[in-house]
């Protein structure tokens, strides 16, 4: 996204692109053309010199540090775009405070793969006073998304509020897809059968982009997961908490946070690396358990592959025999 800002939003000046991780920031700066962006040591800089502020955090303890220092600046009259995963409450509650200071907000959270974002292909869901999503607008469509969801004049939280459904429709697709071609592959009508079907009946996304992840692997080609067990669990749990709330329970969101518990206790946040040639993040994982053994079943350099680790009483307690774990479950989130 602030690729595309840099590139594609003919702005007055260079971006200032503040990370926490300072070098990371610069090595944004240095691939880009001369004059299209600038690397800042610290948050302040960015309030400082710029009129709209994009920011994207983790959660929701992360953004309201951030909004902290933020109006330790003078904010007035500048508008600031929380493009953050966040419960609708704390969206209201950011979007008092930099009001009270004389800022302007508007909610903007984003629904799309890292290479959606790459490819400038995001769906944007903007909520606020209409004036200030009008001020943003120029820089979401053809820039940084493919389409804008618009809830002028709508309070911040209904954004946050839609990216939070949004977001178990789409785990509960995944659950849907992952337990599909566990029964495919052990039925003997085979994942690619599936994978077939689920294309031609659902199209190539996101139905078959996702099918199509689970079968290539994708899960542990990478060195670290599109996106950590830790955040999708704190989707799942807002959804629920916001659920709750109103005296609704989503059974389906309570499975899928269910199976992502049993993947963050043997994975930990990222994944674990089971042999050198083969690490397992969490953006994808296919389990299957069988008794004192699981079964991981993965694609690696062209050839299928079968690991099989027997789980020895140091690595995990024998599962009780009241509590069957079903197969499998590849889980995958924006």
């Amino acid at each position: 996204m602030a690729k595309n800002l840099a590139e594609k939003g003919k702005l007055s000046q260079p971006l200032a692109v503040f990370n926490r991780t300072t070098k990371r920031a610069e090595d944004f700066v240095a691939a880009r053309e001369a004059g299209q962006a600038k690397a800042v040591t610290h948050m302040d800089d960015v309030v400082k010199s710029s009129d709209i502020i994009f920011f994207c955090l983790g959660d929701d303890e992360s953004v309201t540090d951030a909004v902290a220092a933020f109006v330790g600046n003078d904010v007035s009259g500048k508008l600031f775009v929380d493009c953050s995963t966040i419960h609708p409450n704390t969206s209201n509650e950011i979007s008092q405070t930099l009001i009270s200071k004389g800022a302007e907000f508007v909610a903007m959270p984003i629904f799309g793969a890292p290479a959606m974002a790459e490819a400038g292909q995001v769906i944007t869901v903007l909520a606020g006073p209409q004036a200030a999503v009008e001020k943003v607008k120029p820089y979401t469509t053809g820039v940084i998304g493919r389409l804008d969801i618009d809830f002028s004049d709508q309070e911040p939280a209904k954004a946050s509020l839609m990216k939070i459904v949004g977001n178990t429709l789409i785990l509960q697709m995944n659950e849907a897809l992952a337990e599909g071609h566990v029964l495919a592959e052990k039925s003997g009508l085979g994942s690619e059968n599936l994978h077939t079907f689920v294309t031609a009946l659902f199209g190539a996304a996101p139905y078959g982009a996702y099918s199509n992840r689970m079968m290539q692997g994708d899960y542990y080609k990478r060195d670290e997961p599109l996106f950590g067990v830790d955040l999708a669990r704190k989707d799942a749990r807002h959804a629920l908490n916001i659920a709750d709330a109103h005296g609704v329970r989503m059974r389906a969101v309570e499975v899928c946070d269910g199976h992502l518990k049993d993947i963050q206790d043997h994975m930990g946040s990222k994944g674990v690396s089971l042999q050198p040639a083969l690490s397992f993040g969490m953006r994808l994982l296919i389990l299957y358990v069988t008794g004192h053994s699981w079964n991981l079943r993965c694609s690696q350099e062209g050839k299928r592959a079968q690991v099989r680790k027997v789980i020895g009483s140091k690595r995990a307690e024998k599962p009780k025999a009241s509590r069957r774990i079903d197969p499998s479950n590849v889980l995958e989130m924006m």
